[in-house]
């Protein structure tokens, strides 16, 4: 599903279908998405209850192998997102 198929189907199974038109749901879910990658990105936890949680990860440095060559390269250390499954979100996929 990508974010247009995300917004139709917020739209159909929202209540108030008449009320938001898919351009204002389009706005919406893109500033919600971009609400948490701020946060995250500024080093915040983003907690949704049910559904998971966003943050970030902090990855060392470490050694690794170029695959063509065999040559040693240096990775350098990072921080990545991270995505947490909340229980609800886990039972949903489970059943």
């Amino acid at each position: 599903m990508n974010r247009g198929e995300l917004v139709d189907a917020i739209i159909a199974n929202s209540k108030e279908k008449d009320v938001v038109s898919h351009a204002q749901m389009e706005r919406i879910v893109c500033s919600v998405f971009d609400t948490i990658k701020d946060a995250v990105a500024s080093g915040d936890e983003v907690a949704i209850a049910n559904f998971g949680t966003f943050k970030t990860v902090k990855k060392a440095a470490k050694e690794g192998r170029n695959p063509q060559t065999g040559e040693k390269i240096k990775i350098a250390a990072k921080t990545a997102p991270k995505f947490v499954a909340g229980k609800g979100f886990k039972d949903a996929v489970n059943k």
